[in-house]
């Protein structure tokens, strides 16, 4: 099969896996103590002087990303500022009439068009218009590679053809070889691409991970790619070993990250996720000791309309000695909700 190999460039190296000392269980926390898609607190500060009109926290915010190299969190920032300034943009109007192109009004700004592009059922033809606001942002910041993790997620919405999208893989991966954003873009388009060729997203992601540095979020594509599979009819059968193998590096990269907070929480609920699917249920009972208060809209809103709600249905269900009584949706990708800010 022509260019999954192509999206595998010459970074890739023998892997180092992050450590597996467990973590000292984190208490369980009541049903009201739980917490839907909290900030950090770098974040929080922001989206408090947002919700006043107020755009100077969040432009220290992202400059402090952007001069720090810290690529990951100022993607992670810059969708959340997007998607509060969705429904409150009078902070984001300001900013950017104030400093019009500057960097990191124009990045929140784009990832914004291009939310609001893909929501529509005029998806393709919005999403080209955008087009240049893409490039703006590129340029802004020739070292960032968040406008390429948004460019490559641009690409998959208006069906981009391959050698356009390794284009943009490349540079995407020339300024961050192990972006966490630009792989997660990268394993959607090729799942898109080759709809039900699992094992190929499966082995892009293997590699992918292998070379990624101890504690890096790439570590887990692998489980990206068992969520893909158990959430989608389509393809031949994915070995259980191999399913199996991605839960456990993320268990491992779990392990070597900070407990109860809300930058991993994510990928614990994610892992969570995917061991309930896999019937690893002792296992998911871990993830939620050291998971904390922290629940996210993805993956839970992918089978119900109240996340938090299924997340503490779930959640009881694991907990409970007996059998389990969950009801999943059917295993298909095109049919019923999207994916909160997962496109």
């Amino acid at each position: 099969m022509v260019g999954t190999m192509a999206l595998l460039p010459a970074f890739i190296r023998p892997g180092r896996m992050a450590s597996t000392a467990p973590h000292p269980a984190v208490g369980p926390c009541a049903d009201d103590e739980v917490l839907l898609d909290a900030p950090d607190t770098r974040l929080g500060p922001a989206l408090v002087a947002a919700a006043r009109g107020e755009y100077g926290p969040a432009a220290e915010l992202l400059a402090a990303t952007r001069t720090g190299a810290e690529w990951e969190r100022r993607d992670r920032y810059a969708r959340r500022l997007a998607t509060f300034a969705d429904s409150r943009p009078q902070w984001l109007q300001t900013w950017r009439a104030a400093a019009p192109r500057h960097p990191d009004a124009l990045l929140v700004e784009t990832q914004l068009a291009v939310d609001r592009a893909w929501r529509s059922p005029a998806r393709a033809e919005l999403l080209r218009e955008v087009s240049p606001l893409i490039t703006a942002a590129a340029r802004a910041e020739d070292r960032d590679p968040v406008p390429w993790r948004i460019a490559l997620d641009h690409a998959r919405g208006v069906r981009a053809g391959h050698t356009y999208f390794e284009e943009l893989w490349e540079a995407a991966v020339r300024r961050a070889p192990h972006h966490f954003g630009c792989h997660v873009a990268a394993l959607r388009y090729l799942s898109a691409f080759w709809h039900g060729s699992h094992r190929e997203c499966f082995d892009f992601a293997d590699l992918a991970a292998q070379d990624a540095p101890a504690g890096s979020l790439t570590q887990s594509l692998p489980l990206r790619a068992a969520f893909a599979y158990l959430t989608d009819g389509c393809g031949p059968e994915v070995p259980r070993e191999r399913l199996d193998a991605a839960a456990d590096r993320a268990i491992a990269l779990s392990a070597g990250l900070p407990e109860s907070d809300p930058w991993p929480a994510e990928l614990r609920n994610l892992l969570t996720y995917v061991l309930v699917r896999l019937e690893r249920r002792a296992d998911a009972r871990e993830q939620l000791h050291v998971l904390g208060p922290y629940a996210t809209s993805f993956p839970w809103a992918l089978d119900a309309d109240d996340a938090l709600g299924w997340f503490l249905q779930v959640r009881d269900d694991i907990r409970s000695d007996g059998p389990s009584h969950l009801s999943w949706r059917p295993r298909s990708e095109h049919g019923g909700r999207g994916r909160p800010g997962d496109h």
